[in-house]
């Protein structure tokens, strides 16, 4: 039998043996396969280059995502606070509230966490397909603390509230109008919390969090959209009813056409965990053989930590075609690259499009499918997106 002591030194060792395993795969560099000798990139027709601050597919060389291709989104603006002096409470229904410092909260236990972080309607464009980026997150459990502040029976939710606020107006033009100030706010069933195990990080790539990214501290939920991943927070408050604010109840709010015999129902969902996605970053080629291009497609995929079966790639009309994924890293909750041998390609104009395949074997869809063509939300946009290139003689 393992006594306590025992027991918290096996824990101590392997979170020790996970966090330099973790370190150790970001050491490497591990990114998509370099360019070979004679090997150039294809560009794609009809999209528009990448802006400042977000994911360029077409130069994109490492796993962890440097931070000048970061997107950042905030709603209600940045705010303007001193970090140094920001306080992190847990309060509602909880036997003691706490209301922790940043020396406080980064002297707790730390866990880190490789997860893809996507913006829920990264994809809805072509303009916008860049929302997206890989981090080593590292910060303190947050189910301790809330064990610690003792969670009170009939707590369903928690709320998560940040320092950025805003003026809100619900019915506008009615006579029932009615203006508040409210800060930013998302909120997640005590269930999910327990289930997901998220963390309060303060940390991104071994690095203090920048501003624009939720420092001093932010919340990061495993395998969930970007908008749940609340920054600058301030507040966690446990409740026992329903939380609707802004970005819960009326925006990030897909709604979607499910069939019911001969018609359809337009049903409202809130969005929370990441979909299936697969998309072709980059395509190379090599000179002319025999009047044909060897071509080579290079890709991400990721999901909510199902797990990721196989990627296929089809070039215009032909089959589905295997996908190679990278062996490693092959972290739960964050994207893994894809290869592709694509064959000899004539000249002329080619479309490519990706597919991923998970553990459960759900097959990411395509635009013409029920769940894309019937949701009239822009969110959740994890389509398969296809790419359009020429090849020149």
């Amino acid at each position: 039998m393992v006594n306590e002591s025992s027991r918290r030194d096996l824990l101590k060792a392997a979170a020790t043996t996970s966090a330099s395993l973790i370190a150790w795969m970001a050491s490497r560099g591990i990114a998509f396969p370099a360019m070979d000798d004679g090997e150039e990139l294809v560009p794609f027709l009809d999209m528009p280059r990448t802006p400042p601050n977000r994911l360029d597919w077409e130069t994109l060389d490492a796993w962890l995502t440097p931070q000048d291709q970061v997107f950042g989104v905030q709603h209600y603006g940045m705010p303007e606070f001193d970090g140094a002096t920001h306080r992190l409470e847990i309060a509602g229904l909880v036997d003691r509230p706490v209301s922790l410092t940043m020396d406080e909260l980064r002297a707790r236990p730390k866990r880190d966490l490789v997860m893809t972080l996507e913006c829920s309607g990264n994809g809805s464009s072509k303009g916008f397909m860049n929302a997206v980026y890989n981090s080593r997150w590292t910060g303190t459990p947050l189910l301790p603390l809330l064990e610690e502040c003792g969670i009170q029976a009939g707590v369903i939710e928690l709320v998560f509230i940040g320092r950025d606020q805003q003026e809100e107006t619900l019915r506008p033009g009615t006579a029932r109008e009615l203006k508040f100030h409210v800060p930013f706010g998302r909120s997640m069933s005590l269930a999910d919390v327990k289930r997901l195990d998220p963390i309060l990080a303060h940390e991104r790539n071994g690095a203090p969090l920048e501003k624009g990214n939720g420092a001093p501290v932010r919340l990061i939920v495993p395998g969930w959209y970007g908008i749940a991943n609340v920054k600058w927070l301030a507040r966690i408050e446990c409740r026992d009813r329903r939380y609707m604010g802004r970005f819960m109840g009326r925006d990030y709010v897909t709604v979607r056409g499910e069939r019911k015999g001969d018609a359809i129902t337009f049903v409202e969902t809130s969005v929370t965990r990441v979909n299936l996605k697969s998309v072709i970053a980059r395509v190379t080629r090599k000179a002319t053989i025999d009047g044909k291009a060897p071509v080579r497609v290079l890709g991400a995929t990721w999901d909510d930590g199902t797990g990721i079966a196989r990627v296929d790639v089809k070039i215009d009309d032909g089959p589905w075609q295997p996908a190679e994924l990278a062996a490693e890293p092959r972290s739960k909750f964050a994207w893994t690259f894809f290869t592709c041998d694509a064959g000899s390609l004539a000249p002329g104009k080619h479309t490519l499009v990706s597919r991923a395949i998970d553990a459960n074997g759900r097959i990411q869809p395509s635009a013409s499918d029920d769940e894309i063509a019937l949701k009239r939300t822009y969110w959740e946009a994890y389509e398969q997106w296809p790419r359009d290139i020429e090849i020149t003689a």
